[in-house]
């Protein structure tokens, strides 16, 4: 089962979500623009702090999914949550899900970072061999990041969940034990801090990584 606590990168750290990531968290998703992130989540947005206790509270209880939050070394502060889920630790299956990924989290080194230290953990240290993503099938922005991530889709779940008053299709992606050291491995040189040049524009792109590899 997962039990890590820290896990460290070279620009952000994801912790287990606690008290002290409350106020950071609330900040971050009140930025202009946020309300439409929550779209494809079960809960959110936040017009309150009051709304936003209640469900940082439930997160706080939950051991399954088991939330982690992204903080940004540079400035400290905790400004999204990642979480391992459908824990399944005799077959070696787990899910990755509640991305909530805050406009100061979106598009940075950290949310691919952020997403590398938890498959890192799960299939080097744990030794998972099925590590799942699954988004609303009409989440075309979660479905272009599984992908590019190096997940493989699998396939659609059609009528799988209602939330927010209306039907999910659920589509569902993984990565296995053994596509993990091409996948892993094009995750490292795309983070490489010699692949973002002074502007911090990336020299190449994580694809780029990846088909080399294969080729």
């Amino acid at each position: 089962m997962p039990t890590q606590l820290v896990l460290n990168g070279q620009y952000c750290r994801l912790e287990r979500v606690s008290a002290v990531h409350a106020d950071d968290l609330f900040e971050a998703y009140q930025l202009s623009g946020s309300e439409k992130d929550w779209t494809y989540l079960p809960a959110g947005p936040f017009k309150d702090r009051q709304a936003f206790d209640l469900h940082f509270n439930a997160i706080l209880a939950s051991v399954d999914p088991l939330h982690y939050a992204v903080v940004d070394l540079a400035t400290g502060k905790a400004i999204g949550t990642v979480a391992l889920m459908r824990i399944d630790a005799k077959n070696g299956v787990i899910e990755m899900g509640w991305v909530v990924y805050s406009r100061a989290l979106m598009r940075t080194r950290m949310a691919t970072e952020a997403q590398f230290l938890l498959m890192s953990y799960v299939m080097d240290n744990l030794h998972y061999r099925r590590y799942e993503w699954k988004c609303d099938s009409l989440n075309e922005g979660s479905r272009k990041a599984a992908l590019r991530l190096g997940f493989k889709f699998e396939g659609l779940f059609r009528n799988a969940t209602v939330y927010k008053g209306r039907t999910r299709d659920t589509a569902w992606f993984s990565i296995i034990d053994e596509e993990w050291p091409e996948v892993r491995n094009a995750l490292v040189s795309w983070l490489s801090q010699e692949n973002f040049d002074e502007k911090g524009q990336q020299r190449r792109s994580l694809n780029d990584f990846r088909n080399n590899s294969v080729a």
